[in-house]
């Protein structure tokens, strides 16, 4: 392991240093059209080497650059584009290359804030893969830096950019289900989430989900999809949540909870659950709306309604929900029905139009704060056994970014 480590690094290291060099001219022959959107990805695990099939497929989105500091993460990497891609060991080394136009952070939660600041500063628009950052001096840092820079910046809440959920947030935005009531989302898996290690000292580099210092365990990897959610659909903020859990069942060394449970309140009333167990599969991930009028049920690509009181069943399609009587029989209501891109593929597109467009992202720095502050009072609420309230002291330094994203101070 030792040796081939040794010798991915010296070719990775030969390769970063070739960056400036004049054999790269081809791969940046793009370069100039105002469409075309170069773009390099700092953190080839999981997610950011999951994306890269994603980046590919999107027109004018230009992969030219991969990063980790993993050297056997960022072979595999460049092993998955299906282009010739510079290779780096050291993200500000990348960001030097003014080449790139814009970095998706697909890092570890603890990274996300002083990566994401390196990367505005070096005139980079970003990606930033959600949660958005870890720890509220972090997340404020973070927002400041936006705040002074006129580069796009989205937040990895993919289901803002899902044609499905933006249709289904209309319909009850519509009155479909009349007054929401209440909100119950659960993301359970059957998994350790443990991942191999070739080499004990890689152990918190490969799992540091597991570890507290580097990650908000259930909350921020899971959870906070569903939190985004709610606050989207609600256009509002909690003022309070409380939670609790525990490590239970896996008794191997981690320090993040292996189940969570979360109630938050919003100021209209509602009340939002979430649950997050790493137990049991049971129905997965899904998303109840529930309504004066009805029930919305999601899941990741599929929705149905609900009608309290079960009316008859009618065939037809009204604000795309299709009747369809089999479905009542199986128990899964009235399908709604929209044809739609995969969200990840979906919010690529749309920031690359928003960089094309200098235009803010439909889930901005913003939105992406505001679950992140959501997720730390989440985070706060369990570890302390507290009720934990809105920070109001960031009331005024979102504010102030909103008006900067909307007042055109977007560049290209």
């Amino acid at each position: 392991m030792k040796r081939r480590e040794f010798v991915i690094k010296g070719s990775m290291a030969s390769l970063a240093v070739a960056s400036s060099t004049s054999m790269l001219g081809n791969f940046y022959s793009s370069k100039g059209s105002k469409d075309v959107v170069n773009i390099g990805i700092i953190g080839t695990g999981s997610r950011g080497g999951g994306l890269i099939p994603f980046i590919e497929e999107v027109e004018n989105l230009n992969l030219v650059a991969l990063c980790d500091n993993l050297p056997f993460r960022l072979e595999d990497g460049l092993k998955r584009a299906n282009r010739k891609v510079t290779g780096y060991l050291e993200y500000r080394k990348m960001l030097e290359n003014k080449d790139i136009d814009a970095v998706l952070v697909a890092t570890p939660f603890y990274s996300h804030s002083k990566i994401e600041i390196d990367a505005l500063q070096a005139g980079k628009h970003v990606y930033g893969e959600k949660t958005l950052a870890k720890g509220y001096k972090e997340i404020k840092d973070l927002l400041l830096q936006a705040k002074a820079s006129p580069m796009v910046f989205q937040t990895g809440h993919q289901l803002r950019s899902s044609q499905l959920y933006v249709h289904v947030v209309d319909l009850i935005k519509d009155g479909k289900i009349g007054q929401v009531e209440a909100i119950e989302c659960q993301y359970n898996r059957d998994s350790s989430w443990r991942r191999p290690v070739p080499s004990p000292e890689l152990e918190k580099a490969i799992n540091w989900r597991m570890y507290r210092e580097f990650s908000g365990g259930l909350v921020a990897e899971l959870s906070s999809h569903q939190i985004d959610f709610a606050n989207w659909l609600l256009d509002s903020t909690p003022t309070q949540v409380m939670g609790t859990g525990g490590l239970d069942y896996w008794k191997d060394g981690r320090e993040i909870y292996d189940n969570v449970h979360l109630i938050y309140s919003y100021p209209n009333g509602v009340e939002a659950k979430f649950t997050c167990l790493s137990t049991n599969a049971k129905d997965g991930y899904q998303i109840k709306v529930i309504g004066e009028k009805g029930t919305i049920l999601l899941g990741f690509a599929e929705a149905w309604l609900f009608p309290e009181g079960q009316p008859e069943k009618k065939h037809g399609e009204v604000d795309g929900v299709s009747g369809a009587t089999i479905s009542w029989e199986q128990g899964k209501g009235i399908p709604i029905k929209i044809n739609h891109n995969d969200p990840s593929k979906q919010a690529l597109m749309d920031f690359r139009e928003s960089i094309v467009n200098k235009k803010n992202p439909i889930s901005d720095i913003v939105s992406g704060a505001k679950t992140a502050i959501c997720v730390q009072m989440a985070l706060d609420a369990m570890h302390n056994n507290e009720i934990v309230h809105w920070k109001s002291e960031f009331d005024d330094v979102l504010k102030h970014v909103h008006k900067r994203s909307l007042s055109g101070g977007l560049s290209r």
